[in-house]
């Protein structure tokens, strides 16, 4: 079977898709592609969907993944599954442990079910500070709480997949620093372009660290390109640009860009178990899921930069 049935009309008729934590970042993004391509789609949150994030012909559902007792109240019916549960609070062990608790919890509701795949949504964080460039056949060594949490749902997957008790196929997608419209403001970019767009000063790193960062339209195609694939089964693919850039640079061309802005590099000190270096090699997305990238960094923040201006009625 070929990727290209992707692209076959009808390909995802009658089949029902569940997204694990919608109302996200992402997961907000991925429900809009899937209303797109006009497949039946059922968001599931720990909490109620808020006005700014509603989605018409979206199905909502609540319930806290972490907790298997909740899960009793899901219906079997689906034919793809992609978790994106979990809180964005990565520094509360609680919170964090919650990635690992709503995957093992979703696995073993569905794995005598209909569903066809099971796609797990990692994080570059599972490698640690392990030598870039990653290779999925690295073992990772996460020391985040988040890392610790997302690599020990991985090795859930496999553990049961090798154990034979594993009846759901999956496959888990490492993404490397995704961004876009709609995310979070206490992260990196928003909150680079919005302290811009008020010309205010703030403080960062020295800005030495280097990352990948994937724009969020071309992060939810790739989850998009596991739906009826069975290439992937029991995969690990790494999905980014394949470019990383310092973050010092990425601060400066964002200042640049929106002509205003004062960073105050070298305030903020680097964590202990923060990488210098992290960037992957993506040759397993090409193959496996026939994938790319489609905006490159300044078209990506350009896109981004329009948002927020329009959120914030600036200029």
């Amino acid at each position: 079977m070929t990727t290209d049935i992707h692209y076959k009309k009808g390909f995802m008729k009658g089949k029902k898709v569940l997204v694990v934590g919608g109302t996200g970042f992402i997961g907000y993004h991925l429900l809009k592609l899937c209303l797109l391509k006009k497949i039946d789609v059922t968001c599931i949150s720990y909490k109620k969907n808020n006005k700014k994030s509603y989605l018409k012909n979206v199905t909502y559902l609540k319930c806290d993944v972490s907790k298997k007792e909740e899960l009793k109240k899901i219906k079997k019916i689906y034919d793809i599954i992609v978790n994106l549960s979990g809180y964005i609070d990565h520094k509360n062990k609680k919170n964090a442990n919650t990635h690992y608790l709503g995957c093992k919890n979703l696995l073993n509701h569905f794995k005598n079910s209909r569903a066809k795949i099971f796609i797990q949504v990692g994080s570059s964080s599972e490698y640690g500070k392990i030598k870039s460039p990653h290779k999925e056949k690295n073992y990772g060594k996460p020391k985040t709480i988040y890392g610790l949490s997302k690599k020990k749902a991985s090795d859930f997957l496999f553990d049961n997949f090798k154990n034979k008790k594993e009846f759901l196929p999956f496959v888990i997608l490492r993404f490397y620093q995704v961004f876009g419209p709609n995310q979070n403001e206490e992260r990196l970019i928003p909150m680079v372009i919005k302290s811009s767009l008020q010309n205010k000063e703030f403080d960062c790193s020295d800005g030495k660290q280097s990352r990948d960062f994937l724009y969020v339209d071309d992060a939810v195609k790739a989850i998009f390109k596991c739906f009826n694939n069975r290439k992937i089964n029991f995969k690990i693919i790494n999905v980014a640009s394949g470019k990383s850039v310092k973050v010092k640079n990425l601060i400066k061309i964002i200042v640049k860009m929106i002509k205003k802005g004062k960073p105050n590099f070298g305030k903020i000190k680097l964590r202990t178990d923060e990488p210098l270096v992290s960037r992957p090699v993506i040759s397993n997305a090409k193959k496996y899921l026939n994938w790319k990238p489609k905006y490159d960094l300044k078209n990506a923040l350009k896109k981004t930069i329009i948002f927020y201006k329009k959120k914030s009625n600036l200029k």
